[in-house]
C-alpha cells in the first residue's frame, strides 16, 4: 500500500549540489536511496532506519546526507560535491518491516519509486 514518488533530479556541473525528495503515501519504517547508471547494476546509496540510524555507500560518504521528516512522511537525499560518476537514475525504496542496521541491499526492499534522473557533467 506504499507509493513512492521521487523529485528533485536534474543536470548539474561537477562540484554542484542537488536535493532529492521522495514523498511516501503510506508510513514506512525503513527507507533508502538507490541508483542505477546505464549498463550498470542498481546499487545502494544511502539508507535510514525508523530510529534514524543511517548507512552510506563508501562512494558517497561525506558528500551525501540522507534524512527524513516523519511528520511529512518524506525522505530526502542531499547531494553535494557531485561527480560525473554520480550520474544515474536515483530511486527511493522502502521496506515493509524493520531494518537493523539500515540496509543497502536492494533485495531487502519491497516498494520502489519510478526514479529521478541525476546528470553530472564535467
Amino acid at each position: 500500500q506504499v507509493q513512492l514518488v521521487e523529485s528533485g533530479g536534474g543536470s548539474v556541473q561537477a562540484g554542484g549540489s542537488l536535493r532529492l525528495t521522495c514523498a511516501a503515501s503510506g508510513f514506512t519504517y525503513c527507507m533508502g536511496w538507490f541508483r542505477q547508471a546505464p549498463g550498470k547494476e542498481r546499487e545502494g546509496v544511502a539508507a535510514i532506519a525508523a530510529d534514524l540510524h543511517t548507512n552510506y555507500a563508501d562512494s558517497v560518504k561525506g558528500r551525501f546526507t540522507i534524512s527524513k521528516d516523519n511528520s511529512k512522511n518524506t525522505l530526502y537525499l542531499q547531494m553535494t560535491s557531485l561527480k560525473p560518476e554520480d550520474t544515474a537514475m536515483y530511486y527511493c525504496a522502502a521496506i515493509r518491516g524493520g531494518c537493523r542496521p539500515p540496509s543497502l541491499n536492494l533485495v531487502d526492499y519491497n516498494y520502489w519509486g519510478q526514479g529521478t534522473q541525476v546528470t553530472v557533467s564535467s
